[in-house]
Parts: C-alpha cells; sequence; structure tokens
C-alpha cells in the first residue's frame, strides 16, 4: 500500500495500477533526473524520510524540456526491505521577481 503524489500529474495515486500507470507515462517523457539537495532523516529503526530537490530533463511532444521539484519519500522496513510507503513531489514554485515576497 502505497500514496504517490507525483511531479507532473494532478491526480493522486492510491492504487498499485494507479501509481504503475502514472510511472508508465512518465516514462514515456525519457526523464533523466538529477538530485539537486538530498536529506535523510532515520525516524526509526524501521521508518525513515528523504526529502530534498531534484531536477528532471524530460522530452515533451519532441521537445526538451525541465522541470525542478521538491520531493519526499517515506521509506518502511517491511521484511527486510526498505519500501517507499509515500512520495511527494510538486514542481518548484514561480521564480519570484526582486520586488516580491518568498515566504
Amino acid at each position: 500500500d502505497g500514496v504517490l503524489l507525483p511531479t507532473v500529474s494532478n491526480k493522486v495515486r492510491t492504487s498499485p495500477e494507479e501509481i504503475e500507470d502514472y510511472f508508465t507515462n512518465f516514462l514515456k517523457l525519457k526523464p533523466q533526473g538529477k538530485i539537486d539537495d538530498c536529506n535523510v532523516r532515520l525516524l526509526a529503526d524501521d521508518t525513515a524520510i528523504n526529502s530534498g530537490v531534484y531536477t528532471f530533463d524530460l522530452v515533451k511532444d519532441g521537445k526538451p524540456a525541465q522541470v525542478q521539484a521538491r520531493y519526499s519519500f517515506t521509506y518502511k522496513l517491511i521484511d527486510g526491505e526498505w519500501l517507499i510507503v509515500d512520495h511527494h513531489s510538486s514542481g518548484m514554485p514561480e521564480v519570484k521577481g526582486d520586488d516580491e515576497l518568498d515566504l
């Protein structure tokens, strides 16, 4: 059981079929990702969180595109394997002008 709040879709995915559908379509964009900032915290012997910022280079409609996003993964140690039980990713906010507040 997992929950996916994906980077390039507004739909929350809560079933294995919905999560697979998202990644099947996302992979069609030929993503190449890099992690820009990563912070891992162990909350308990069987629970960890990884949050940060990553950037994906994509091909959309035959043209290169780039998406920078904030992310968080929650991992749970289940039967000796670290599994993702929650993932959130959202595009970075618009770049603010010098005269706008960044709260």
